[in-house]
Order: C-alpha cells, then structure tokens, then sequence
C-alpha cells in the first residue's frame, strides 16, 4: 500500500464518485477504479459499495477514511517539516557563552532577530568557558559559540566579530579612586593599587589578553586576587578588595558598590566580541543564524 492509494481512496469517498475523484485528481477513471480494488485486495475489506453512477463508503470504509486522512496529513506535515529544515527554519540550534559575552546586549538582541525571523527554530543555551566552548565547536555539540576570542590555530573553526568594547575600571565605592568617577584613568595612576584579575588556568581568557596588553605598556600590576569567573571578580571589588579591568558592558552590575571608571585613551586596547562557528558548517539553520547576527552587529563593527 502506498501514499497514493490512500490519497485515491479518500478522493473517491469525498466525491462519492470514481468519475468525480478521477476527475479532481486529473486521472482517467479505469486506472482509478482498479487502484481502489487493488488496495482493497490488498487490505481484503470491503471499502465502498457500489451503486450506478455512484458508490457509497462501506462500514469497514467509514471507519478507515479517518486512519487514511490522519495518515496523509502526517506525510503531509512530514514533508513540510523536512523542507523548512532543509532551508534552516526549523531544528535546534545550541549557542554557547563564555559569561563576559552573555552580559554584552548584543548577544540577546541577537537571539530575539533570530527568534523573530525563524520562529519554528528551537535555541538552546549553554554559558562555559572558553577552552569548552571550543571544544564543543570541534566536537559538534555546539553550532555556534560567542567569545571573546578567535581561535588563531584552529582551521576548522571561522570567526564573525561583531564588536569590540572599551575596557573599564571597577573600583570599590569607598576606595579613594571613586572619588572622581568620570574622570578617566590612566596605568601610571595604578601603580600602588591591588589588582583583582579573572584568570582561567586552563585556557585563555582575558587574563592573557590583559598581561599581553600589560607588557606591551610596561605595566607591571600587584595582583592581590585571582579568580576563574570575572563575575567572581566584580563581586570581590564590590567586598572591597581591589580594582579590577572589566568590559565596559558590565559596569551595570553592583553599582551600589562599585564606581566603574573610564580608561584614558590608548590606556588599553578595545576587547572584540565574536561568533565562532565550524568553517564547514553545512547546517542552513547555522547559515541562518551567522546571517542575522551578521545583519544586527553594528554597521562599524571591525573584521574579523
């Protein structure tokens, strides 16, 4: 039995006529007729009863006519679902954050336009670190992952960069630095201060980032405080502890306790944001998510 015996039969008992149904499905009647008696050999039922110029649904036709449309309508939904799969509106896709790059507004104005535009489209979030993150790139559990980093030594992974950021100094409200909160800073005002630094030990981070910037400016910074997670870091300023370089997207947080101030010019280099992903990505739904964060990222924003 196939699709179209199914489709032959539901035609003809909709119509209550072989000529009809033929008619209605552009067929000549005789293949039609002896489709329907082939398909009720083949069940060994009885599906219509027949009358001149008519034939009427038999019992055992009644009760299968609802088994024959529910069928088709999920071969129906089966084919459509596939096809909007193959044009990437419809599956799941898994993106991934290290937690600087969840807090910039670009990441979730990003989901939403993709939201909007593929509705059918299922997202699935994941926070981690960078060393994971990439990991989860080159093992394919994920399609696609915001970082602040590019891996440089990895063909196999490609890098959009949306945006890069100034950097910005967290200090402590009651820390004699906060006294003039717009008045930007310099590294030769933070020669005596206590550096909390957020360091992942097994991956790079911004903490490498930052000591290369560091060094490159002949700055040598007395890092009191190390921590694996840079909200861990604001959280430390805000106890009190030390000052610390965040990305200006986060100088939202703990603003009861924490005077963030600008960075004079040149003091350090701006921090990029990118969307990483496989560079043989053949997913369309992948495709689709790389072009709309292509089409929100700022119109200025630097290549990668």
């Amino acid at each position: 039995m196939e699709l179209r015996h199914l489709r032959y039969f539901v035609a003809v008992a909709e119509a209550g006529s072989i000529t009809k149904a033929a008619q209605r499905l552009g067929i000549q009647q005789p293949p039609l007729g002896q489709q329907i008696r082939l398909l009720e050999a083949e069940l060994n039922v009885q599906l219509f009863e027949r009358a001149p110029k008519r034939v009427m649904l038999s019992n055992a036709g009644k009760q299968f006519l609802g088994d024959a449309r529910q069928i088709l309508a999920s071969a129906d939904e089966a084919v459509a679902r596939v096809r909007r799969f193959e044009r990437g509106e419809q599956g799941l896709l898994t993106v991934g954050f290290t937690s600087s790059a969840s807090m910039h507004v670009l990441a979730p104005r990003i989901l939403g336009a993709f939201s909007r535009a593929y509705p059918l489209a299922r997202i699935d979030v994941e926070e981690r670190e960078t060393y994971e993150l990439i990991l989860g790139l080159r093992r394919r559990k994920l399609d696609a992952a915001f970082m602040r980093f590019a891996p440089r030594d990895l063909p196999e992974l490609a890098s959009l960069q949306l945006l890069d950021e100034d950097m910005v100094l967290a200090v402590p409200r009651g820390h004699p630095m906060a006294r003039k909160p717009r008045q930007p800073v310099t590294l030769a005002m933070l020669t005596d201060a206590d550096f909390v630094l957020y360091r992942r030990p097994d991956g790079i981070g911004i903490y490498d980032w930052l000591m290369a910037a560091f060094a490159s400016r002949g700055f040598a910074p007395r890092v009191t405080h190390e921590v694996h997670r840079l909200m861990a870091s604001i959280n430390i300023v805000a106890a009190g502890a030390g000052v610390s370089f965040v990305p200006a997207s986060m100088q939202t947080l703990h603003q009861e306790a924490v005077v963030y101030r600008p960075l004079a010019r040149d003091t350090l280099p701006r921090l990029p944001l990118y969307l990483i992903h496989r560079t043989d990505q053949d997913l369309m739904l992948v495709k689709n998510f790389i072009a709309v964060a292509a089409s929100v990222r700022p119109p200025d924003a630097p290549a990668a």
